[in-house]
Parts: C-alpha cells; structure tokens; sequence
C-alpha cells in the first residue's frame, strides 16, 4: 500500500465532507449529533469508500469540531431557540425537552433552556395548554352546547400534547369568558 496516495485519499474525503457539512448548515440549523448523523449517511452512501469505520469518524469528529470551534454549530443556541420556538406554538415542558432529546442535545442544555422558560413567568405548561386549546378549538373554544359531548376527547388531546391531568382539568372546567380574559393576559 502506498502511503502518500492513501494521505491523499484521506485528505481528499476530509475536504468532501467538510463540504458536504458547509452545505449542509446553510441550509438547515443542526446541532452537533444531526450534522454527524447526516456525514456518515453521506459518506455511507455516497463515497462507499474502504476506509474503516474509526476513520471516518475521526474526521467526521474533527469536522464538527472545527465547525464549533469557529461558532457554526452551537447547541447550547439550538436548544434555546428552539425551546422557545416550541414554547410558543403551545408544546409542554415534556414535549420540549423530548423533542430536544431526540436532536441530541446535552441534558444540561435542555435543563438550562427549560429553566429559562419557567422563569420568564407563569407556568408554562398552563399558558401552553390555553395556546392549544385556543388553536385546536377545544374545551373552552367549544360552543357550550358541545363541551360535554367532546369532554374525554379534549382531555385526550392534550393528554397526547403533554400536559398533565390537573392542568388540563382545571382548563377544560373554565368558562369560554373566563379563558378568553386570562389568554388576554398572556
């Protein structure tokens, strides 16, 4: 085996993915474990080349560390951003945090985004909880006529959406007047 073309072959798929990796953070904003989900699927299926798996990832390591090293990837952002972002569509503290944990991010980045949304105010799984139902136009949202029939279904709901029994119970019990002065509120 020559040396220098295998040095060449390994620099040569560095700059490949490192390529790729550029691309690939234009277009989205990934953290860390999906920039290096999505340059083993790359190399995997594109390259197909006969290095052995602790190489690439090596390199792939490399990669992504270069990447936060010059603040291109930063999960830390990711899970802020996206913590609010989720925040404010109506997820649970529980769906955030899941949701977060399947794109890889550190407990510690989760927690510390979690306890940014606690402390901006009230609970946060209570306002959550108003924002789906106002969005779903369920429990309170409901003509009056139709709230009982519908009771189990829009506890399911947001059952399934994360919150907790008390939380959903308490809103599916206000008036349609009284949930629509506090949603003025918040």
């Amino acid at each position: 085996m020559d040396p220098i073309s295998n040095k060449k072959d390994f620099e040569n798929l560095t700059f490949k993915l490192r390529d790729l990796a550029y691309t690939y953070i234009e277009k989205y904003s990934p953290t860390k474990q999906q920039i290096k989900t999505y340059l083993i699927k790359k190399y995997l299926i594109k390259f197909k080349g006969n290095k052995q798996k602790k190489e690439v990832v090596e390199i792939i390591n490399k990669i992504v560390e270069n990447l936060e090293k010059n603040n291109l990837i930063n999960d830390k952002l990711y899970s802020d951003s996206k913590a609010r972002v989720l925040f404010k569509r109506g997820y649970s503290l529980n769906k955030i945090s899941n949701s977060l944990k399947s794109k890889g991010i550190d407990y510690k980045n989760i927690n510390e985004s979690l306890q940014k949304i606690k402390s901006s105010g009230e609970d946060p799984d209570f306002i959550s909880a108003m924002r789906i139902c106002k969005k779903k136009r369920i429990g309170p949202m409901r003509p009056d006529a139709n709230r009982e029939i519908f009771y189990k279904k829009d506890l399911g709901i947001l059952a399934r959406s994360g919150f907790s029994y008390d939380i959903s119970k308490k809103i599916l019990d206000m008036s349609q007047k009284e949930f629509l002065q506090i949603l003025k509120l918040t």
